[in-house]
């Protein structure tokens, strides 16, 4: 995690974390290998984005969950978290369905 915005709530009290994460892997495309870094916008709701709001900074966090674009004709893309792990803590998973 290399930005975790202040806590905030919908208007339908619902809590909403906005972040910043960065990604690093190596995967095969044509039988060679290829690292993967890229810094990418996020966005949590419900009782998982309470989770996130006390993680340390530079945390390694693993998620899954889909992309969307921020706004209505918009081409920023926002990944969308569902289910979070924290590797270091041995498997715990968070998982919200919104």
């Amino acid at each position: 995690m290399l930005e975790v915005k202040p806590l905030r709530h919908t208007p339908a009290g619902l809590p909403v974390l906005d972040l910043v994460l960065q990604h690093q892997s190596e995967i095969m495309e044509a039988s060679h290998p290829r690292m993967i870094e890229l810094i990418i916008h996020a966005r949590v709701l419900g009782e998982t984005a309470t989770v996130l709001s006390g993680v340390a900074m530079g945390s390694e966090i693993r998620v899954k969950g889909f992309l969307a674009q921020a706004r209505k004709n918009s081409g920023r893309v926002i990944l969308h978290i569902q289910n979070v792990q924290f590797p270091s803590k041995g498997v715990v998973a968070v998982h919200t369905t919104v």
